[in-house]
């Protein structure tokens, strides 16, 4: 069902008695539905059901091609609000030299100055699978180079052949 027929207009309010407030919030108080047609056709605007779950129902005498307009218009202005959370892999491997991780680092470091969180992620091979702490271990190495400029939002953890761990940019 689309968003726009959530909403019961005119003839389609079928309730028998409805609470009644206009559009100017005049309140018409517990009228009949033919009543308060009446009166939105008078006043050339329509009878939106606002609230139907209510004892009984509430209905507003209004414009719905405007109503329906500014409902758009808060939903975008919600959604230009909304920030959009960018995470950036960084995979590693428990035997990667020093130089590597020196490297992976500033990268990391890069990353959080543009704001971007940042996951670790230390694949375990073959036989690293039996030891999978040597993989926290590198991750606990890597906090400590990164630990001024980032917090560490989840703890290394295992998921399947990974040690992962996500840092996120301190707030200045």
């Amino acid at each position: 069902m689309s968003k726009e027929k959530e909403v019961l207009l005119n003839e389609e309010i079928r309730a028998d008695e409805i609470r009644c407030v206009g559009d100017d919030g005049k309140v018409y108080g517990i009228i009949s539905s033919d009543e308060a047609l009446e009166i939105a056709n008078r006043l050339g605007l329509d009878l939106v059901m606002i609230a139907a779950d209510a004892k009984p129902p509430v209905c507003k005498i209004m414009d719905y091609g405007k109503f329906r307009y500014q409902q758009e218009k808060k939903q975008k202005e919600a959604k230009k609000k909304q920030k959009v959370i960018d995470i950036k892999e960084i995979k590693l491997s428990v035997k990667i030299a020093q130089n590597d991780i020196n490297y992976k680092v500033k990268h990391a470091l890069e990353f959080l100055e543009q704001g971007k969180h940042v996951r670790f992620r230390v694949f375990l091979k073959g036989r690293e699978m039996a030891t999978p702490e040597a993989g926290v271990v590198l991750l606990e190495k890597i906090w400590t180079m990164i630990e001024n400029e980032a917090n560490r939002d989840k703890e290394p953890n295992f998921e399947g052949r990974y040690v992962n761990m996500l840092v996120t940019p301190k707030k200045a």
